[in-house]
């Protein structure tokens, strides 16, 4: 039995001896006796410090004696000091050892050696300053883990220390290469704060993804997306596209269709532009104007459904049946980058599945008193905002007389109304709004609505100007009236956004000169939308002319506009941001609050979170601190489950400001969520003491809780019924009262079709949702902004497509209960159905009734006793009995329940394509097994190309493209085909709709203006 060591003091005082051996061995117990007995230890560190440093020591008894110190301070809790005499121990220090000195020091050298990389990565010096025995232990450390087959751990810390060379050699020895590099793409964007070194990560990833045998080309395509490499991405395309194998172009159109969900116009035009033309035919080298034609037409947007009749055209010049196929297909994914054929699809799809309840309309606007510009108004976005994308405009068309009621800026709202309603509609764009825009001299029409009407346009061809800009472009050069170059600057910068194109941005900058605080405001948020991104030297300029300008309108336009131009540019826009933010003028400060926001958005970035946390609660200005909290929900809107946890301290401020921005925070990142946490840090706000802050509160909820359904949680219906009580409120405070209006709009936004979504489903962020919300959220100051909110509206669908990009009718499996995810009910008419809706309620003049009617039944009976036919008799009887019932209101007590037998409900659902698929319903999409079409990326959601398994049989294609007859004429046309449509579409319980009418696009314009 081993005796008991009471105290180390023997063993120190033999470190003090002359002879090595005696040394060594008082080190080796020592060091094998620390954990019990280091402060004894401590007091003897000199000396063996000493030992350490002695160079006629042994190398190996110098390197035990570093280990020994290095415990000894390690207990200490010096773990700098540890480190260092840990460093000094060489091999002795053992990675594999599995006790906390050991764990605690190699976090400790990962940190160290991740600082003094990111340092000299910054300084832009060689890493000749790290000490090459820390990085020998954090190389021992990766190779370890690497050896034990922790290939994660191994890929975190190798792009902690900026170890790209072992970070590659993690990814090509894991067993799960594909999985490693899907894995690694996910810590790259949340983890890694530098987006230069993220972009060096996610290029070795691309080179690591060509390497491989079966390459990943969705995966790739999206990080040369993020790397804004359209080379890349185009010999891609073009390598799927010259394939004989069908599904290669399938997977070509799957990768452009998940491009397209990213919203960045400029890298798409750049890639449709570089894909190759065909080749002719030597023998036909001829014939020039042939070939330019056939590769006109291969571009043109209007072919993007063309399934056989765009290809035969060119067959007189492209005899190589490889070039014809290639040829065919070049128009389709042509089609598909410039966003028409999606945009079609989508508006087939809104408009076919439309669910909008007109009835909640018609409330609102009976409720809303006739001098109360403020809720007329609210009404009119909130039609907006519920048809967006649907095409459906007969609440208006209904309505001509009291739409008539608006006038100056609420005129020019309604007409712009109408961009939101038909937005996508390209095509028809232009005809639609036709009654209504500038007549080019001929006088007469209101500024107002032409005004209006170049903002509609604007919204209908938002990142997909490529038809209109001319158009807006003329239409601004030619007029000096302020109003309607306040329409057609925001037109333009939504149809060019993100182009950075120098013409147009000279064309508003000249407006912008002309210091008209109308046209100047609009010029600004303009400029900003034009050049998003682009973080170029336009935004110093921008900013000379805003310390220069006396107008409140027009600072605050550029503020905006300069915040927009360094979106996504994180660190680089730092020093923009310390300009903005340390100006004198609160407006600039305001803007540099969105400055952050749009630099940082969705990066979840802790500076940016504190530097935002900070201006909240220490500028002077209320406006800064309500946009600083708003700006936090941009930052997080990647975690948003982060969000109400942050802001909850911010919801409590004594300040109205802060609360009002906390409440917009919660609603911009956890949009379209539903989370539970985000709907209890909004509920008291909704009851606010102060009206702007419950506005806040109600339009942030109905962003919340847009497309979730009173069974997934019941605090839906009962704020459907609070937003009822408000508007119905005559005593209701006006902003309050806008606020619900609004709310009843985006909780039912696209008709019901459309959900708030700031992330593509591969975790980008999409530009044009994010840079929407960001100038909905002025609307503080200038209400016609409310329209921007359309640009973060993502259609909740599945639409399948074969290879002609047509929708086959196939179906597959929601594997939940369908209540879980159904359209809310269909409103009723109150004034009617009351008195049978609420039959709990007992008055007085009801118990005389029942009194009356209990007499009437004995009476029956005693009469039916005298009777021979008794049996007949009672029959009789309670037939009048349910009469009487009926007619007094009063519910069936006795014969209900006998009657209905619960049913039990299904615990799955069929759905045909296309589908409504909310994104909590994502998770339960399965597709069947026996299925004639199956999806060539899995995908629970959005544009999914299908590979077809019984290709001889005939197709049936599903109806979406039977409206586009109704849509695609122009003006009064479309009303009368909507309206058929809606009746077909409607609900047995519905009203129907009025009866077909005569209808001129004047009559409509007449009355508006």
């Amino acid at each position: 039995m081993a005796t008991m060591v009471s105290s180390a003091g023997g063993l120190l005082a033999m470190l003090n001896e002359s002879h090595p051996l005696l040394k060594l061995h008082a080190l080796s117990n020592l060091n094998n006796l620390v954990d019990n007995f280091w402060p004894e230890i401590s007091t003897s560190v000199p000396v063996i410090e000493s030992l350490y440093e002695d160079e006629e020591f042994d190398q190996h008894q110098r390197q035990l004696a570093a280990l020994l110190v290095s415990k000894v301070f390690y207990y200490l809790g010096e773990l700098n000091d540890s480190l260092s005499y840990a460093l000094g121990a060489g091999s002795l220090f053992d990675v594999s050892e599995d006790s906390d000195y050991v764990h605690t020091l190699l976090a400790k050298a990962i940190d160290e050696y991740a600082s003094l990389k990111s340092k000299a990565a910054e300084s832009n010096a060689e890493a000749a300053n790290v000490d090459p025995r820390l990085e020998a232990i954090v190389e021992r450390m990766l190779n370890k883990c690497i050896m034990d087959g922790k290939y994660h751990q191994a890929m975190g810390i190798a792009i902690e220390c900026r170890r790209l060379d072992i970070l590659e050699e993690a990814i090509t020895k894991s067993d799960n290469v594909h999985g490693t590099l899907s894995y690694c793409i996910n810590v790259s964007h949340s983890f890694v704060n530098l987006r230069e070194y993220r972009r060096e990560v996610l290029r070795l990833l691309v080179n690591v993804y060509q390497k491989l045998p079966s390459p990943d080309y969705l995966s790739i395509c999206q990080c040369l997306m993020f790397l804004d490499e359209p080379e890349g991405v185009t010999s891609i395309l073009e390598k799927l596209l010259r394939s004989e194998n069908k599904d290669d172009a399938l997977l070509a159109y799957q990768v452009a269709f998940d491009l397209i969900e990213n919203e960045h116009q400029a890298f798409l035009l750049s890639v449709r532009n570089r894909l190759s033309p065909p080749k002719p035919q030597p023998s036909e080298a001829a014939l020039p104007e042939a070939s330019e034609a056939a590769q006109n037409e291969s571009s043109a947007p209007e072919d993007v459904q063309m399934t056989d009749g765009g290809s035969t055209s060119n067959v007189s010049v492209l005899e190589d049946p490889k070039e014809v196929m290639y040829s065919e297909r070049l128009t389709k994914i042509k089609g598909i980058l410039s966003g028409e054929t999606s945009i079609q699809l989508t508006l087939q799809f809104l408009y076919s599945h439309n669910k909008s309840d007109l009835l909640i309309l018609k409330t609102i606007k009976q409720s809303v008193e006739m001098r109360n510009s403020v809720c007329h108004s609210a009404t009119i976005y909130a039609n907006a905002i519920m048809h967006a994308g649907t095409t459906v405009d007969t609440f208006l068309r209904e309505n001509l007389d009291w739409l008539s009621r608006a006038t100056n800026w609420a005129k020019f709202s309604a007409t712009a109304g109408l961009g939101v309603i038909h937005r996508g509609h390209l095509q028809q764009g232009r005809s639609l709004m036709a009654p209504y825009l500038p007549q080019g001299g001929a006088g007469g029409g209101s500024p107002y609505s032409e005004g209006g009407a170049l903002y509609a346009l604007g919204l209908i061809h938002a990142n997909h100007g490529e038809g209109i800009k001319e158009f807006l472009r003329d239409s601004l050069r030619s007029t000096n009236v302020e109003v309607i170059q306040h329409g057609a600057c925001l037109g333009l910068g939504l149809s060019a956004l993100g182009t950075a194109d120098e013409e147009i941005y000279d064309d508003i900058k000249n407006v912008l000169y002309t210091d008209s605080a109308v046209a100047g405001e609009a010029a600004g948020i303009s400029m900003g939308l034009l050049m998003v991104g682009t973080a170029s030297e336009k935004a110093s300029e921008m900013l000379v002319y805003a310390h220069e300008t006396q107008h409140e309108k027009i600072i605050r336009g550029l503020a905006l506009g300069i915040a927009l131009t360094v979106y996504g540019r994180e660190e680089e826009a730092d020093t923009l941001i310390e300009q903005m933010t340390r100006d004198q003028d609160p407006i600039l400060r305001y803007g540099g609050m969105y400055a952050l926001a749009l630099a940082y958005s969705g990066t979840a970035n802790n500076k940016a979170i504190r530097q935002l946390l900070h201006f909240a609660v220490s500028d002077v200005s209320d406006d800064v601190r309500r946009t600083a909290v708003l700006a936090l929900g941009f930052v997080l809107y990647s975690e948003p489950e982060q969000t109400p946890r942050i802001v909850s301290l911010l919801s409590e401020s004594y300040n109205p400001h802060v609360r009002y921005g906390a409440a917009l925070a919660v609603g911009i990142s956890c949009a379209g969520t539903g989370l539970s946490g985000a709907i209890s840090l909004l509920e008291p706000l909704t009851s606010d003491v102060v009206d702007f802050v419950r506005q806040g509160a109600l339009i942030a909820m109905a962003m919340v809780m847009v497309q979730i359904s009173e069974a997934g949680d019941s605090r839906v219906g009962v704020f459907r019924r609070q937003l009822e009580k408000i508007i119905l409120d005559k005593h209701e405070d006006t902003m309050s009262k806008m606020g619900a209006i609004l709310a009843a709009g985006i909780l039912d936004a696209g008709g019901r079709n459309v959900t708030v979504r700031l992330l593509s489903k591969t975790k980008h962020d999409k530009v044009t949702a994010v840079v929407g919300l960001a100038v909905f959220s002025q609307f503080w100051y200038w209400y016609p902004l409310i329209y921007f909110i359309s640009l973060a509206f993502s259609p909740t669908a599945l639409i399948g497509l074969n290879s002609d990009l047509k929708v086959p009718k196939f179906e597959f499996m929601s594997h939940a209960k369908p209540s879980l995810f159904e359209y809310p009910k269909p409103t009723t008419v109150p004034t009617t159905t009351s008195a049978v809706k609420l039959p709990t309620a007992v008055l007085s003049t009801s118990a005389k009734a029942s009194k009356a009617k209990a007499k009437k039944d004995a009476d029956l009976k005693a009469n039916a006793e005298k009777l021979s036919g008794a049996e007949a008799s009672s029959s009789r009887a309670n037939t009048e009995k349910g009469k009487s019932s009926e007619k007094d209101g009063d519910s069936m007590q006795v014969d209900g329940p006998a009657e209905k037998k619960p049913v039990p409900e299904p615990s799955f659902e069929i759905l045909t394509n296309p589908a409504r698929v909310v994104p909590s319903q994502e998770k339960y999409i399965k597709f069947l097994e026996e299925s004639r079409y199956v999806p060539i990326k899995l995908a629970p959601s959005g544009f999914v190309l299908l590979r077809d398994l019984r290709p001889t049989e005939p197709e049936v294609l599903s109806l979406t493209d039977t409206p586009s007859s109704a849509t695609s004429a122009a003006g009064g046309g479309s009303a009368t085909g909507q309206q058929d449509s809606a009746s077909t579409m409607a609900v047995d319980d519905e009203p129907q709709p009025p009866q077909p009418f005569e209808y001129t696009s004047n009559q409509l314009e007449a009355n508006v203006c």
